[in-house]
C-alpha cells in the first residue's frame, strides 16, 4: 500500500467526522469518534475553531492550578465501560515519583500520569440538550480523552456565573 492509499482512509474518516458534526452540531463527541473510526481528540478537533482551544501540554500545572481555584467542579472521566462523574475542588497538586499528585479535603483525588498527557483543550459548545456546556478536557498520546473538568450547573441547570467567568478568564490566558 502506497502512502497516498493509507492517507485516503483517514481522510475519509476525518470527512465522516465532519458529516457527522453537520447533522447533528450538539453531538458527543466519544460517540462520533466511535462511529467515525477516529480518536476523540481527532474528532474533537473538527468542531469549529471557536468551539475548541489548544493548550499546549507544557501548560498542564499552570492549568491545573487555574482549576484548583474554581470551587466546586464537575470532574468527568469517559471511557467505553463508564462515565463517571464526581463534583468536588481539585486540590492543588504537585510532582513526585512520575505522577501529578492531588490530595485534599475533596472527594477528588489521586495520582495523574501527567506525562501521558499530550493535549489539553478549553471547549465551549451545546451539549446533547442544546445547553452550553465549558469543558476543559486532557488527553492521552492515543487520543483518548483521560479526564474532563466541566463548568458546574445551579438548580435550574444554568452555568454557575463564578465558574462561567473563571473559564472566561482561562481561555483568554491562552490564546
Amino acid at each position: 500500500m502506497s502512502a497516498l492509499e493509507a492517507v485516503a482512509p483517514a481522510q475519509d474518516a476525518v470527512q465522516r467526522v465532519r458529516d457527522l458534526l453537520a447533522a447533528k452540531p450538539d453531538g458527543l463527541i466519544e460517540a462520533i469518534a466511535r462511529e467515525a473510526g477516529v480518536s476523540t481528540q481527532t474528532a474533537l478537533e473538527q468542531l469549529p475553531a471557536d468551539q475548541r482551544l489548544f493548550v499546549a501540554v507544557e501548560r498542564f500545572e499552570a492549568v491545573w492550578q487555574d482549576l484548583a481555584t474554581w470551587g466546586e467542579v464537575l470532574f468527568l472521566m469517559h471511557t467505553p465501560d463508564v462515565v463517571l462523574e464526581c463534583v468536588g475542588t481539585l486540590p492543588v497538586g504537585s510532582f513526585g515519583h512520575g505522577y501529578y499528585n492531588i490530595h485534599g479535603d475533596s472527594p477528588i483525588g489521586g495520582h495523574i500520569k501527567a506525562e501521558n498527557c499530550k493535549a489539553i483543550y478549553i471547549v465551549d459548545r451545546a451539549s446533547g440538550q442544546g445547553r452550553r456546556a465549558c469543558s476543559v478536557q486532557f488527553f492521552n498520546g492515543a487520543g483518548d480523552v483521560m479526564f474532563k473538568i466541566f463548568v458546574r450547573r445551579d438548580a435550574q441547570r444554568a452555568l454557575l456565573p463564578e465558574q462561567l467567568e473563571r473559564f472566561e478568564s482561562l481561555k483568554t490566558k491562552f490564546v
